[in-house]
């Protein structure tokens, strides 16, 4: 199922007393959080003022944020875009998590091994959770693992290493 929104970003924490916000960006868009750009953070609009790399976030200043107090409040907050201004992904080996969601995963045999659950991302590669037989199971997001990825036909096809599952 298509999502209404796509996360592009978390608010961690404030930042300073002018009601500047850091923000965890999850968007490989760069204009996603440059001046006079929209984001929700829930049913709320908040326009991009300024924003200026820290520390390996952004801070972000929303022209509806007027101090440190009203940044506050939206310490933990999703940012999300609708997902019709989503750009398309025309690498057929890149995916938005919810079109994995519950795709059935299987072995070069044709072996059930579980269903995707979720994507989490990690330094190295994301991780697939697939859910076999009760458990998660975390499997590198990897060509030499991922095979195969139908969407339309609603499987994953994975050469595991041996063990992992």
């Amino acid at each position: 199922m298509k999502p209404e929104r796509l996360v592009v970003g978390r608010i961690a924490k404030a930042h300073g007393i002018r009601g500047e916000v850091a923000v965890d960006v999850s968007s490989d868009e760069p204009s996603r959080f440059v001046q006079g750009a929209r984001v929700l953070a829930g049913d709320r609009t908040l326009t991009v003022s300024t924003s200026r790399p820290h520390q390996g976030r952004l801070l972000v200043l929303f022209e509806e944020v007027p101090d440190r107090n009203a940044a506050e409040i939206l310490a933990g907050a999703d940012l999300t875009i609708p997902f019709e201004e989503a750009p398309a992904l025309e690498d057929e080996w890149s995916f938005y998590p919810h079109q994995l969601d519950g795709l059935k995963v299987t072995d070069e045999s044709g072996n059930e091994l579980g269903t995707m659950d979720r994507v989490e991302e990690s330094p190295a590669s994301d991780l697939w959770v697939v859910r076999a037989d009760g458990r998660e199971v975390l499997v590198p997001a990897v060509r030499d693992i991922v095979l195969r990825v139908d969407l339309d036909g609603g499987t994953i096809v994975l050469r595991p290493p041996e063990g992992l599952f």
